[in-house]
């Protein structure tokens, strides 16, 4: 045996020395191209929006006190005073105990403040106008500004972009966009023993498995993969692998050689070329073994070669570290979306560190879903398959008591 652990960081300190990498540089990014990003700085309205008050509703603008108590049994009554097509702002105010005939989208005239829906009048003919309810000020329509007003600001820095904060940069005529640069990640699997997927495995090989679920994982995130030939388990393949990674890429995933054997070389590689060891070890289950080391400013993280290991080292840690750089300012602080269950049976841990226990669900009309611990080594594919989701176990506890609500996170 070589040597052995530093001491394992908690979970909390490992996302701290996650936290001291900065973010990547902005590119601006045509707005068609900007989905999943995440903004690069503060978004103000150069105009309003709308530019004027508008219908929401087809019907007649009117002034809101002149329709007021109008009922089915008491009307009131309006003179038609113009029709205003869409897209064109009137250019005569509303006179005093007259309507507009208006569809919604089209600009109100000056004085108009709400709209009766048509459903709610009759045309009379001769110009008259009945009105059978009573509206509100501001009713059925949109308040110049009221969506966006000029030198508000809008969009924060590290929004991410989804359809619907797409469609206001659009409204506010923002054609081209700064965001964060989309994180390159190299993928490195080392072993011995490794062959690729293609490749029909002799006795004592098999085949590569974390180059590909890494690199999906990296891609589900928003960044862009680059998965690199098998490493054979030495160190001068391990070093060169690295130095080339490292010098083209924003992060390097490196599977295997994280441990503590006499063939773990990942370590020794990364000293080599100067890296600054953060971390080596972490208290978490499945994962102990992981690596956090600073290259030439640029995080390497060294995780097990276990499939499992790898998987949920990665969703823990690598997905909001890439959100980070990519431009989320919340990447670390945001809460983990999970949804309740009930555990279905006691579940043992080691106190001291973090443990990620897979879970089956089982669904159950009118009640909370049973939680099945799906229990397993680390090198077990199977674990993550028949798993939905992950729960969490607290260091501080020596497990969960069946029977319990958990939070189930979502695999």
């Amino acid at each position: 045996m070589r040597e052995g652990f530093f001491r394992a960081v908690s979970t909390a300190e490992f996302t701290k020395l996650l936290r001291t990498f900065a973010p990547l540089p902005a590119e601006t990014v045509a707005l068609d191209a900007v989905r999943g990003r995440f903004l690069a700085g503060d978004v103000f309205a150069g105009e309003n929006l709308p530019p004027a008050g508008r219908a929401a509703m087809d019907g007649y603008a009117v002034r809101a006190a002149e329709a007021f108590g109008a009922t089915e049994n008491s009307p009131s009554y309006l003179d038609l005073a113009m029709d205003i097509p869409i897209g064109v702002i009137p250019d005569q105010p509303l006179p005093p105990g007259r309507c507009a005939r208006i569809v919604t989208g089209a600009f109100l005239p000056e004085g108009a403040d709400a709209v009766v829906m048509v459903e709610y009048t009759e045309d009379l003919g001769a110009g008259a106008i009945e009105i059978r309810r009573p509206v509100a000020p501001g009713e059925n329509m949109l308040f110049a500004g009221e969506d966006a007003a000029m030198g508000q600001c809008i969009l924060a820095a590290g929004t991410k972009l989804r359809p619907q904060e797409i469609g206001m940069l659009a409204a506010l005529g923002q054609t081209t966009v700064a965001v964060g640069r989309r994180p390159s990640v190299a993928v490195l699997s080392t072993g011995d023993e490794l062959v690729p997927a293609s490749a029909t495995p002799r006795p004592g090989q098999i085949r590569d498995v974390n180059t590909h679920t890494l690199s999906a994982m990296v891609a589900a995130a928003g960044a862009e993969a680059h998965a690199f030939p098998l490493v054979p388990d030495d160190l001068p393949g391990i070093t060169a692998a690295l130095a080339d990674a490292a010098a083209a890429h924003d992060l390097t995933l490196l599977s295997g050689g994280s441990s503590v054997g006499a063939r773990d070389f990942t370590l020794d590689a990364l000293r080599g070329l100067g890296a600054d060891i953060l971390a080596h070890g972490v208290a978490i289950s499945p994962g102990k073994p992981t690596i956090l080391a600073n290259l030439a400013g640029r995080p390497v993280i060294g995780l097990p070669g276990q499939v499992t290991s790898a998987q949920v080292v990665m969703a823990v840690f690598g997905a909001p570290l890439l959100a980070h750089l990519a431009g989320d300012v919340a990447a670390f602080d945001r809460p983990v979306r999970t949804f309740p269950a009930i555990l279905s049976r006691n579940v043992a841990s080691k106190q001291g560190r973090e443990d990620h226990v897979r879970v089956r669900l089982e669904q159950r009309p009118g009640q909370l879903p049973l939680a099945h611990p799906v229990l397993g080594k680390s090198g077990l594919l199977k674990t993550l398959l028949l798993a939905d989701g992950l729960i969490v176990i607290p260091a501080d506890l020596e497990g969960y008591a069946g029977g319990r609500e958990v939070a189930v996170r979502p695999i």
